[in-house]
């Protein structure tokens, strides 16, 4: 429980912060497809391997991957019910015939209509939910974040002495 509390203080501490909103961004979508789909496939390694090549946060991507776990577990019936259509058309028999019979393929497990069904779905959405992070994320710093910096707590709190050492000790403590 403490460090899901700590990713969590992490996570808000990034977004008062002056990282990028695209970072950020792409860490909630990153976090969203981890989220969304089952862990123990190939897709998500590649996942992973992505947010460890790119300048992506990976604070945002596991607090989005935590919370949207939650909501695919309410999600798996329509995933499956997806994945099965996606699985049965008739179309697409030879291509996965021949993917099955390929060395690594297999083990995205494409075969499993939950995850067929959840890649799909949070492939086709992730744009959506890229775009509509930023957008959040930007609209946060320019309201919350403004409204509380504007607060006679924020300017007392920024007058004491332990503020004054902490960001300090904030400073020189990422170089």
């Amino acid at each position: 429980m403490g460090l899901i509390l700590k990713q969590l203080f992490a996570f808000i501490k990034l977004l008062n912060s002056d990282t990028g909103n695209i970072s950020l961004a792409m860490g909630m979508t990153c976090g969203f497809i981890l989220g969304m789909t089952p862990v123990l496939s190939l897709h998500s390694l590649l996942i992973f391997l992505i947010l460890f090549f790119f300048r992506i946060q990976i604070g945002a991507a596991f607090v989005a991957a935590f919370f949207f776990k939650f909501i695919a577990f309410l999600l798996d019936p329509a995933f499956d019910f997806v994945g099965q259509k996606v699985l049965e058309m008739d179309s697409l028999q030879g291509l996965f015939t021949t993917l099955y019979n390929m060395p690594i393929i297999p083990f995205t497990r494409f075969n499993n209509s939950i995850v067929m069904g959840s890649a799909v779905v949070t492939f086709a959405l992730s744009p959506i939910v890229f775009i509509l992070s930023q957008y959040f994320i930007v609209k946060y710093r320019e309201i919350v974040v403004a409204r509380f910096k504007g607060t006679k707590f924020w300017k007392a709190l920024q007058a004491t002495k332990f503020y004054q050492w902490y960001y300090k000790y904030e400073q020189y403590s990422w170089k």
